[in-house]
Order: structure tokens, then C-alpha cells, then sequence
């Protein structure tokens, strides 16, 4: 099988290195709108690997592609890929912004081309266990569901500007991860902010650190929280509480957090540096599942609408840290 990788950035040269790990992979197709760069990754990745100079060429050689140029290329280059008639994954969000997103899920729908969108906790193995665990009733209610996302070190200031906002960037991930675990929708969302890691984010009219309340139809919360800043390394875990079971994913020797109990655990030498790192088994599986997905063997778990629920969230979350009040959502959102 060929898969295709639209952009060799950091990203899309981890997922093209990944891809081509895998054994049902026999060649990688790079294509950057940068001259000479996918050439220059192609190399870097060696065998099984070549590069191509423009998206059709890439289209015309690949019988699945990943998407994962810069957000604002998205819905042209999906939209190329759906004339073409070949299966996508792409990087989230699909779009910018929610009109042009909603516009885009029925030209999705309406190619019957499969497009997956790359939340990649929906492909973390401890998140699937997770989430097949309240699926099949183990976990019985669900009465909370608590989420922790903390970035090692804040990004790039001068990223700030385009990063679309805190929830927008850093916790559209949990707002897509846990409503896709409670499975209902969400009717109600509070959000506050605070600047206490740098200036910065103040001059971007931004927040650095957040927390999150959502409330499910069926009357279960979710608290969601975290920030751009943890000194001791990149940390994100999820537990939910429920009548027959407790249970977290994220909890494990190299999560950056001292216990003060004498025989609790204790930061490791190895605590998670970044995402990259923290969710490298998710990001294996992401690629493992797309090249299913494109051979007709799995369902998609990650479609094109689920993602319409995580930035309507994030908009809520946005318009309620800045009035103070709560946001009741005039249609029910669920994944």
C-alpha cells in the first residue's frame, strides 16, 4: 500500500516516519509546498520513502493521504483529495473556523470518500480501553469525569496570535476526548481564564491557564483543566469516576507528578518532555488505524462530524470566559 503525507513539518515527518515503520505500508509518498523540503525529509526517513513535487502528483501516487500543512491549506486540499476519490486523514481542525467546517462535513459526507480527523487520543490505547469500558457498561454511571492537560513549556509567543485561543488549541483535544467517552451531548458550559505564565498571553488577548465545566444531558460533569506551563514535564490524564468502577488513563511512571505520601510515586528522571512523547503509542496507532481504515478492514473512529462538537465547545468555552456566565447550548452537542 502507498500512503501519501501532504507537509514534512515536525508533525507530518513524525507521521511519515511512523508510516513507514509499518509493515503493510510498502512506500511513503512526501509532498511540502516548500521546494526540496520532502525531498530533504525523504531522505531523512531512507528506505520506502520518496518525494513528489505537487499535490497531484502526491493524489495520483497514493491510495490514502494525510493531511498536515498548516490549517488554513486544510479545506482546499480535502476538498482536492475528495475529487479524487482518495480516503484522508487529516490533521485537526479541518477548518478555521466553524462555518467553513460545517460547509466542508457535507462535502465530506457527500463524497462517500472516508476522512478521518486526527484527534489522536481517540487512538490511544488506554483512551480505546477506556472508552470500550463505559461502552460495555464496566464502569456502570458515569457521575465525573476529570481531565488534566499541561504543557511543559508555553509555545512560541509569537505563534500566539494565529493559535486561535487556549481551548481553540489546547484543550480542543479534551473537549473532543470527553464527550466521545461520556457519549451524550452537552447542554451546558462554564470557562474561566487566567494570565499567570507570561505577559504574552495577555497581549494576544489570550489566558494561559483554564478550567472548563461541562454539564451531559443525562446530568454527569466533566472538569476539565490545565495551562502552558508545568515544570516538571508535559502531563495529560483523564479519570472518570463512575457507579461500578474508577478508572485513568495518562497515570504512569513518567507522568510529572510528586507524591508527598511516603510510599507514593515520584517524578522519573524520563518525565513526558511533549506531546510527541506522551502519546507516541497513540500517533502509532493513528497511522496503523487510517491504513486499516483505507484497506476497508476498520471503521472510522474519528469522523469529520465528531469534530464539529469540539470547536462548537471551544466557542462556548471562549464566549463564557469572557461574559462570566455560563453557556447554555441552544442544540445539544455530543460526539
Amino acid at each position: 500500500m502507498r500512503i501519501g503525507v501532504a507537509g514534512v513539518g515536525r508533525i507530518g515527518t513524525m507521521h511519515a516516519t511512523n508510516l513507514a515503520s509499518l509493515p503493510q505500508v510498502d512506500e511513503v509518498v512526501l509532498f511540502d509546498p516548500v521546494p526540496g523540503r520532502a525531498a530533504e525529509a525523504a531522505a531523512g526517513i531512507g528506505a520506502g520513502t520518496r518525494a513528489v513535487d505537487d499535490l497531484d502528483a502526491l493524489l495520483a501516487a497514493s491510495e490514502g493521504v494525510l493531511i498536515a500543512t498548516p490549517t488554513d491549506t486544510h479545506p482546499a486540499m480535502l476538498r482536492r483529495s475528495l475529487s479524487a476519490k482518495v480516503p484522508v486523514l487529516c490533521e485537526k481542525p479541518i477548518a478555521g473556523d466553524l462555518e467553513t467546517m460545517t460547509a466542508l462535513v457535507s462535502e465530506v459526507e457527500a463524497s462517500g470518500v472516508e476522512v478521518l480527523v486526527g484527534f489522536q487520543r481517540r487512538f490511544d490505547p488506554a483512551v480505546v480501553e477506556l472508552h470500550r469500558r463505559i461502552r460495555a457498561g464496566e464502569v456502570g454511571t458515569v457521575y465525573l469525569v476529570r481531565a488534566l492537560g499541561n504543557d511543559a513549556q508555553p509555545p512560541d509567543f509569537g505563534y500566539l496570535p494565529a493559535s486561535g485561543g487556549i481551548f481553540r488549541d489546547l484543550f480542543v483535544h479534551d473537549l473532543d476526548a470527553v464527550p466521545w467517552l461520556v457519549g451524550e451531548p452537552v447542554v451546558e458550559v462554564y470557562a474561566s481564564g487566567s494570565v499567570l505564565v507570561h505577559e504574552a498571553f495577555a497581549a494576544a488577548d489570550d489566558v494561559d491557564n483554564a478550567v472548563i465545566t461541562l454539564r451531559f444531558a443525562g446530568g454527569s460533569h466533566a472538569l476539565i483543566a490545565g495551562g502552558r506551563h508545568d515544570p516538571l514535564g508535559y502531563d495529560h490524564r483523564i479519570e472518570v469516576l463512575g457507579s461500578k468502577d474508577s478508572l485513568t488513563v495518562g497515570l504512569d511512571p513518567r507522568t510529572p507528578l510528586t507524591s508527598l505520601e511516603a510510599d507514593g510515586p515520584k517524578v522519573a528522571a524520563d518525565a513526558y518532555p511533549g506531546f510527541p512523547e506522551r502519546f507516541h503509542k497513540a500517533y502509532l496507532n493513528e497511522m496503523a488505524v487510517f491504513v486499516d481504515v483505507v484497506a476497508g478492514r476498520a471503521a472510522n473512529p474519528s469522523p469529520v462530524r465528531d469534530s464539529l462538537v469540539s470547536l462548537r465547545l471551544a466557542e462556548a468555552c471562549e464566549s463564557s470566559r469572557r461574559s462570566g456566565n455560563p453557556v447554555r447550548l441552544a442544540q445539544e452537542v455530543s460526539a
